[in-house]
């Protein structure tokens, strides 16, 4: 309940509301205002911690500790049915989150446009396109030390400086294009296009295809895991 309806309710009182009301309309923000500025890349964010945390100790317990998987294998299932299966669930969580938090989003008035509602699939794809390489880093793992690590210096940092608080072309040239390479960027300005109203199909439609790359490659390397650790 805290992370699926609360947490969103706090950040934007706190950000979109309390600080909001310091922060001005501004060209940088695209003419709106702070709210309007800051819940669609809260959202895009939400599906990315909320993928990302499904994806680390739920797998890694699954080989190791718990072996769930191995349970699973002894059945007819195929590894990559039971990688399909747990992403599916996974995409299951991030939907019932980012949905959560749309109607958040909706109440606060941070959404002008209709295609607004588009915001909700495109969460579920960026939240996938954390989901599938992480669960692929996960099946690897035979400790949980490296979990720490990429949270710290990848979940984030790309939260802070993938353009949800603040555009990121008011950051120096080499990190802004750190920031373009990061499928969250892409997430959150799609994300943001959507809930404004501001959309460009051929940027749209570039951002859709990089987050699919990132699915499609996470799945093919989870899958090869999933068939070795599995021995079969």
């Amino acid at each position: 309940m805290f992370t699926t309806l609360l947490s969103p309710v706090l950040y934007l009182t706190a950000m979109g509301v309390g600080l909001g009301s310091l922060v001005h309309r501004s060209a940088a923000l695209g003419g709106v205002t702070y709210l309007q500025f800051i819940a669609p890349g809260l959202l895009a964010a939400t599906a990315m911690q909320i993928g990302s945390g499904e994806s680390m100790y739920p797998v890694f317990a699954s080989f190791k500790w718990m072996r769930i998987y191995h349970a699973m294998a002894a059945t007819p299932l195929m590894p990559f049915d039971i990688l399909l299966g747990h992403l599916l669930w996974i995409a299951t969580r991030v939907a019932m989150a980012s949905g959560a938090y749309l109607a958040v989003v909706a109440a606060f008035g941070a959404i002008r446009s209709p295609l607004g509602l588009l915001a909700f699939p495109v969460c579920i794809l960026v939240g996938m396109a954390f989901v599938c390489p992480i669960v692929a880093f996960a099946a690897t793992r035979e400790t949980d030390g490296g979990f720490a690590a990429l949270m710290r210096f990848g979940v984030v940092p790309m939260f802070l400086f993938s353009g949800t608080f603040f555009p990121v072309t008011q950051l120096p040239d080499v990190v802004r294009w750190i920031a373009y390479a990061t499928p969250l960027w892409h997430g959150v300005d799609l994300v943001r296009s959507l809930t404004l109203g501001h959309v460009d199909v051929l940027v749209a439609l570039g951002h859709v295809a990089y987050l699919g790359v990132w699915v499609t490659v996470g799945i093919a390397i989870a899958g090869r895991v999933f068939k070795r650790r599995l021995g079969l």
